[in-house]
């Protein structure tokens, strides 16, 4: 195994861009009404995280066979530790009150792309 440090070094220093986020996976651990009693005021949170500029994706994940929404969710926050990223976790109503629990791991984005597009007379933003 490889510290991680020196991987994201290496990533670095090959071109890569290194960007380091923060995952959490979302699991529940209550009944399902006990999630959707906490849905509000988690994505009140999640909204708020997003406007701080701490929330850099979420969303809900389909069970394995992609036919079931199960509950779950991920969270991906930009963070300055894993301290931190854990604390942003924490402090979500969700997590809070008992409904999921998390897991949280560091990610280094290195590869992939986004687009953009922009209309600059309608307005209209999509993002693929």
């Amino acid at each position: 195994m490889v510290a991680w440090s020196e991987y994201k070094q290496t990533a670095k220093e090959r071109g890569a861009l290194a960007l380091e986020l923060y995952v959490v996976e979302s699991t529940p651990a209550m009944a399902p009404e006990d999630v959707k009693n906490n849905l509000g005021d988690h994505l009140a949170y999640q909204a708020e995280m997003e406007r701080q500029g701490i929330l850099a994706l979420a969303g809900p994940l389909s069970d394995p066979t992609g036919e079931v929404m199960a509950g779950g969710g991920m969270i991906v926050y930009r963070a300055e530790s894993l301290k931190d990223a854990n604390e942003l976790a924490s402090n979500d109503p969700m997590h809070k009150s008992g409904a999921r629990t998390f897991t949280i791991r560091k990610w280094l984005v290195n590869e992939g792309s986004l687009s953009l597009n922009v209309g600059l007379s309608t307005g209209k933003i999509t993002l693929s």
